[in-house]
Formats: structure tokens, C-alpha cells, sequence
């Protein structure tokens, strides 16, 4: 079973997903305004509507799993908060879950460890989204720059 500790610190991981967020919505923006920028440029550039293109699929992925680990943030945290009750909860939090569509029944009293790393999963992939945003937008700057 989990700890207390355990809980907590996987739900201090996932918030860190909001700063992650914060530099995505940046880029997605910036990809936008590429994007309108080109519509104003004749003929228009195919490489930077590419690039613009590319951001802001990135970008709405990240979106997207910035909310899943910001949930999961927020889950880990209540279940931290009083962990003496924790298979009271856990069974409630599957109940409500399962009753929301948002998880199978099948899926059910999964073990812990489990669980943390399909959260730990969703911050990764995250992470990953940004990444390639910034590896995106930093290649087009050294492609203007050289």
C-alpha cells in the first residue's frame, strides 16, 4: 500500500506540470501568431506554416495531458491528505471514476504502484510535448540566425 509520503510526493511531481504548462501555452501562442503572420505574407511560407502546424498540435497534445496530470495532482494530493483512511477512499475515488466514464471497470483496485506510474507516465509525455515545442521553435530560430 502507499504511503503518505509517497502519495504526497507523486502529487508534488504532478503539479510541477503547471510550469510545463505555462512555457507550452507560450509556445502554442507563438505558433498562432506564426500561423496569422503567414496569412498576411504573400505567397506564404510553407516551411514556417510547417512549423506553426506542428506547435500547435504539440501543443493542444500537451494541453490535453496537462489536464490529465493536473486531476491526477489533485487526486494524489486529497488521497496524501489522510492516508489512514486510504482504502476508503481509493475505493470511492474507483466508484466516482467509474461513474464519470473516466475509468473502466475493469481498471478497478489497481494496485498503487501502479497507479503512480501511469501518473508519472502522463507528466512525462507532458514533458516530452514541450520539449519538442522548444526543439521546434529553437531550430527555427538557429535556421533565421545561420
Amino acid at each position: 500500500m502507499a504511503t503518505d509520503m509517497t502519495l504526497f510526493s507523486v502529487a508534488a511531481l504532478l503539479r510541477q506540470g503547471r510550469g510545463l504548462d505555462h512555457l507550452a501555452t507560450a509556445l502554442t501562442v507563438l505558433a498562432v501568431a506564426g500561423a496569422l503572420a503567414q496569412a498576411w505574407l504573400a505567397p506564404p511560407n510553407p516551411w514556417l506554416l510547417a512549423w506553426s502546424a506542428a506547435l500547435l498540435v504539440l501543443g493542444l497534445l500537451e494541453k490535453y495531458w496537462a489536464l490529465r496530470v493536473a486531476f491526477d495532482a489533485e487526486l494524489f494530493q486529497r488521497l496524501a491528505d489522510d492516508p489512514q483512511a486510504l482504502a476508503e477512499k481509493t475505493r470511492d475515488l474507483d466508484q466516482a471514476l467509474v461513474s464519470l466514464g473516466l475509468l473502466a471497470p475493469t481498471r478497478t483496485a489497481r494496485p498503487w504502484p501502479e497507479r503512480t506510474r501511469g501518473a508519472l507516465a502522463l507528466l512525462r509525455r507532458q514533458a516530452l510535448a514541450v520539449g519538442a515545442q522548444a526543439l521546434l521553435t529553437l531550430g527555427l530560430l538557429v535556421s533565421f540566425a545561420g
